[in-house]
């Protein structure tokens, strides 16, 4: 057994690429357009992915807009997409700086939450070991759910 994707549903499929690709730092693999069935499959890996991902379709994220408006309730209960990044603090400033709201912030240095655009709890973990606090990271409070 292995490990494919992980698919969400988005509602815009322009928000979502740049949440997930200019803010997170995620590559697009590849994309497929269904007339018949009016939807749009985009499948992205994280960098270090990237060249697996093309030769074997995994790890991936997959995001599926339909053409077609539909509401999607339940975000919270999907669960979270995990991500290691290089430097916690750095990414979750450029997050802040573009609007995304830091659901629970990296004060421990190691972990923080965010939301996507669709409202899907991404969990960002620090790789390696736990960087010193920091302000303003360690005195922030979270705010809302994830």
């Amino acid at each position: 057994m292995r490990y494919l994707h992980t698919m969400v549903r988005v509602h815009d499929l322009e928000r979502s690429l740049h949440f997930y690709c200019d803010l997170l730092g995620l590559e697009e693999v590849y994309r497929k357009d269904n007339e018949k069935g009016r939807f749009t499959l985009v499948f992205l890996a994280a960098p270090d992915d990237v060249e697996r991902a093309k030769e074997t379709k995994s790890p991936m994220l997959e995001l599926t807009y339909n053409w077609d408006p539909e509401t999607y309730s339940g975000g919270r209960n999907f669960g979270h997409l995990a991500f290691r990044v290089e430097n916690i603090y750095e990414l979750c400033q450029k997050l802040k700086d573009n609007g995304v709201i830091i659901n629970r912030p990296p004060r421990d240095g190691h972990m923080a939450f965010v939301r996507s655009p669709d409202n899907i709890s991404i969990e960002l973990l620090q790789e390696g070991e736990h960087l010193p606090p920091e302000e303003p990271w360690a005195s922030m409070e979270n705010i809302g759910t994830w």
